[in-house]
């Protein structure tokens, strides 16, 4: 078995190719820049992981990976758009560097690329691996879809959002893993414990994301605390604030959201706590870990092939902020 870092290795050695014809650059050379930005490559890997825990990993896991990662970083390319964001692990995005409608393009050719990789796989369950890679592609963009819907919602449940959640970034993760498992040969049981244990663990990792941008120690997390309640985004900390919060502190809650003093992080963070939203997104987190865990768990391999997976879920969410 193979950790995550030496499949990281690995990965990033193949990856490190170009993967785009050399003309017209205007087209081809956005995308090798936003490759070159590198990242964790996490969803790539856990197509190698999740074929590893059943079976050697075989050539197709490498194509399925591959098509992962374009497929991801498509999304993001897209993304970035739509956010109107500068700046993608701290340089500048592909709209941003080249333009919007260059952008647009360098993000749908990434795409046909993905389904060019996937087109590579020979193995038996072809048909049954395009159409989960497909669902999950049409999934995560209603998951954007939703995410732009919240943000001209007044209110948002937070089943609501825990569903866009899901969506946006949890089936990717579970999709991974389980597209590697078709390939090692799992079970239908084993399929869907694996596919469950990608997806409340992405729960989780964005829990503790939420949870981290207000309250982090930005110089171990590298971002400025409160970045998401300068930006009014309905996080899960927002969101259980306005539903759980006495009304005298909603409505303090909404006038800062509407009014943004200078002071706003610190009096929101304030109310968060006096609330027990911090306390609450601890245990929800921990809710989300242990049921991931709980479907690693049932996976009817024997427990060492399942340790690469565990340490993996410890490092993404860590068990202390």
């Amino acid at each position: 078995m193979h950790s995550f870092e030496e499949l990281s290795k690995d990965f990033a050695q193949k990856f490190s190719t170009r993967h785009f014809p050399e003309k017209p650059a205007s087209l081809y050379d956005p995308n090798e820049y936003f490759l070159s930005l590198g990242g964790k490559r996490v969803r790539p890997i856990l197509v190698l992981m999740g074929n590893e825990l059943f079976d050697e990993i075989v050539p197709d896991a490498w194509h399925i990976a591959n098509a992962i990662e374009l497929f991801h970083n498509f999304t993001l390319i897209h993304d970035d758009i739509m956010d109107k964001a500068p700046l993608r692990r701290n340089m500048p995005t592909v709209h941003a560097k080249y333009g919007e409608s260059t952008a647009l393009l360098a993000g749908d050719v990434m795409l046909v690329s993905a389904y060019d990789h996937l087109n590579k796989v020979k193995s038996e369950h072809f048909h049954k691996i395009v159409h989960l890679f497909n669902k999950t592609a049409k999934e995560v963009c209603e998951g954007q879809q939703l995410d732009m819907d919240f943000e001209q919602q007044e209110t948002v449940h937070l089943e609501e959002y825990i569903h866009m959640i899901e969506l946006k970034t949890s089936v990717l993760l579970a999709a991974s893993l389980q597209l590697g498992a078709i390939l090692g040969g799992a079970s239908k049981g084993n399929l869907e414990d694996i596919y469950a244990f990608g997806r409340d663990l992405g729960i989780a990792f964005q829990i503790q994301d939420d949870y981290l941008d207000a309250f982090g120690d930005p110089a171990k997390f590298g971002k400025q605390v409160g970045g998401d309640i300068m930006a009014n985004k309905k996080t899960f900390l927002m969101i259980k604030a306005l539903e759980s919060c006495a009304g005298a502190q909603v409505q303090e809650m909404k006038r800062l959201m509407k009014e943004n003093p200078a002071d706003k992080v610190e009096r929101v963070l304030q109310l968060f706590r006096e609330c027990g939203v911090d306390k609450w997104a601890f245990d929800l987190k921990d809710k989300y870990l242990n049921s991931a865990f709980g479907h690693l768990e049932n996976i009817t391999v024997i427990t060492g092939r399942k340790d690469p997976l565990s340490n993996l879920a410890h490092f993404l969410v860590q068990r202390e902020y």
